[in-house]
């Protein structure tokens, strides 16, 4: 076994990384860049190297930095984690050349599986059904175009050297084909260096099904199934395993066919085969096909651990140091059902925008299992993926396992930034979900119900004014006295453009009446602290300003100064960057007439791209942005004048 690892990651995988090395002896060196100089990884590790500035590509995507920080240190190896360089077989080779060991799969078998259309070629060799597509090297667009054709729409362009949903548009008509294309072929230069795609037929009814594989270079077994079908975008958002309505006949046909993908390519390590399933008339062993290899550990992984009973970084530390398989796959059985949650700082109201700030506030529940890689008074940056953590649950069974799922996101309090915790509440206790009837529309076709914003009640906004005002821990019977009839005291409130004052008003030190604007209710004080009837006031915190309440979602109010009002004012003529991010198209100069949707910039921001349009007709007054700039939040990027003669 190693003496001593380097983690080339940060986040939640490092520390994840980092605990099961210390469980097992091992010592750790994190590296980090200077966005990451506090960051919890870093505070873990036994040590720690700084790489260079917060750009990924001056910091953790110099290979060359990470060796020489693993050959200063003394590590014997280096662990990629996901994402990064976890998937480049360049780095593997440096990695090897240097005497060092990976911790993962060879670069030969990186590469064989990296781009997928050759991976797809070599599973059908292997006899591992495939999903009816293009994967030839003949990129010329009428090719593409007619090969679409010959598929039959909807069909799903795919950025050969992909993954997490970048460089992928569904196209669901031929008029719709070329614009696409240029759009993944874009996205999949910028994200992987590679405008390279193929072409898929996109099946009705889908269900996203990978298997865990884990293999020694020469023999691999499978630790079973997990369902990602819960997904926005082509992004996971709730993972589960075993697969809801999985069959023993299918559950074998898809094990053998991942531990043969495995094996054809010699794996050492994790890794997880992608199928997408056809789910239109339940599961069956001839509606499933390959679509993709992660030759890495997955972010999902959790959920398979729970089922199985395994750490499978423990197993990945084991086989990297010479070990075979820790067991064979007679030995391997399933223990109950767990649920994983990806708890994202994002803008749901605003279309799932990645959101910053600091968690001037953060506390989750002890009966879930949280991977986070933050703590309290931790900065979100616009640097890197806005993980916050990633909350899983385990039950006996399915049913069990949501519930308990559901409650951890209740009790998941978040202030500082936004979340996607009410939206991931709500999915946890949609009905088809809880059912087990889903697929991978099931978030597209449910949105509206599923991000709806729900009012506060006057019961949030009387916990809002208690802790503005510093009276939620108030104690005693003297609270609030006065001498001949309540004193009311009025707490001015923000929420969003709104004003949510509330007036409170003691009838005594163990009565209170909170006038909102969602109605007047009496609170009284027991042991418990303050209620209003069977409700506790929830839970809230107070932070710069502001106040966020824990009710059903997290709801934050504005403390507002009355003396500071100010009305807002907008012409609604400028279109502005709704997150900090980096200028990668201007596709209009000055003087250019638009018309209402015209695509104007494209800003990349948390390794996605983001198309912005003309709110309206009009033409370009100015331009605040220019390529390549990296701008904040809220910088006004372009500004539209009416058209000569238009009144409007």
């Amino acid at each position: 076994m190693f003496n001593k690892i380097l983690i080339a990651n940060r986040g939640e995988i490092a520390c994840r990384i980092i605990r099961t090395a210390r469980d097992m002896g091992v010592k750790t060196v994190a590296v980090y860049s200077d966005a990451d100089a506090d960051a919890l990884h870093v505070r873990t590790a036994d040590e720690a190297v700084r790489l260079g500035p917060a750009p990924v590509a001056d910091s953790y995507l110099r290979s060359d930095l990470i060796i020489q920080a693993a050959l200063d240190t003394g590590a014997e190896a280096i662990h990629p984690g996901y994402g990064f360089l976890s998937e480049n077989p360049d780095f593997v080779d440096a990695v090897t050349k240097a005497g060092l060991k990976f911790i993962g799969p060879s670069a030969d078998a990186i590469r064989a599986m990296g781009l997928k259309d050759a991976a797809k070629a070599l599973m059908i060799k292997a006899g591992v059904p495939v999903v009816p597509g293009y994967h030839g090297a003949d990129q010329n667009p009428d090719l593409l175009a007619a090969e679409a054709d010959k598929i039959g729409y909807p069909v799903l362009i795919k950025a050969v050297a992909g993954g997490g949903g970048k460089g992928m548009r569904l196209v669901e008509k031929a008029a719709d084909f070329l614009e696409n294309l240029n759009s993944a072929q874009a996205e999949g230069k910028t994200a992987f260096g590679n405008p390279d795609v193929l072409i898929e037929k996109y099946i009705q009814s889908p269900r996203h099904i990978e298997v865990q594989v884990f293999g020694d270079g020469t023999d691999a077994v499978h630790l079973f199934e997990r369902d990602c079908s819960l997904q926005r975008r082509h992004q996971k958002v709730i993972e589960e395993a075993p697969a809801p309505g999985m069959t023993d006949a299918m559950r074998s046909a898809m094990g053998d066919a991942a531990v043969t993908a495995a094996k054809a390519i010699g794996y050492a390590g994790a890794g997880t085969i992608e199928f997408i399933v056809d789910g239109s008339n339940g599961l069956h062993p001839d509606g499933f096909w390959f679509m993709e290899m992660n030759t890495r550990l997955q972010v999902e992984h959790p959920v398979t651990e729970a089922i199985t009973g395994v750490d499978l970084v423990a197993w990945q530390l084991l086989v990297a140091s010479g070990q075979g398989l820790p067991i064979q796959q007679d030995d391997l059985s399933i223990t109950g059902h767990a649920f994983e949650a990806r708890l994202y700082a994002e803008d749901v109201p605003a279309g799932f925008l990645p959101a910053i700030g600091t968690l001037s506030h953060l506390s989750f529940p002890e009966t879930a299992r949280i991977d986070s890689g933050v703590t309290q008074g931790d900065t979100i940056s616009p640097w890197y993926d806005p993980m916050i953590a990633k909350v899983t649950t385990y039950g006996p069974d399915r049913t069990t396992a949501l519930r308990k799922l559901s409650d951890a996101l209740a009790a998941t309090h978040v202030a500082g930034t936004t979340t996607n915790v009410g939206f991931l509440g709500a999915l946890s206790r949609h009905v088809g979900f809880a059912a087990g009837d889903v697929d991978t529309g099931l978030i597209a076709r449910d949105i509206d119900a599923l991000t709806a914003q729900n009012d506060p009640t006057a019961l949030d906004v009387a916990a809002a004014a208690f802790c503005a005002a510093g009276l939620t821990d108030a104690d005693g019977p003297m609270t609030g006295f006065a001498l001949w009839q309540p004193l009311p005291q009025t707490v001015h409130l923000g929420l969003g453009d709104d004003d949510c004052d509330a007036v409170v008003a003691f009838v005594d030190g163990n009565t209170c009446d909170v006038t909102t604007p969602f109605g007047t209710i009496r609170l009284t004080r027991g042991t418990g602290g303050w209620r209003s009837a069977a409700k506790a006031l929830p839970k809230a915190v107070r932070h710069v300003g502001q106040v966020t309440v824990f009710g059903g979602t997290a709801t934050c109010f504005d403390i507002v100064d009355p003396l500071a009002r100010e009305g807002s004012a907008g012409s609604g003529d400028a279109v502005m960057a709704p997150m900090p991010g980096l200028i990668q198209d201007v596709a209009v100069t000055v003087g250019q007439a638009v018309s209402e949707g015209d695509r104007l910039v494209v800003l990349e921001a948390m390794k996605m791209e983001h198309v912005l349009r003309a709110p309206r007709d009009g033409v370009v007054a100015k331009l605040g942005a220019a390529l390549g700039d990296q701008v904040v939040a809220g910088a006004e990027l372009v500004t539209l004048e009416a058209a000569d003669g238009d009144t409007s």
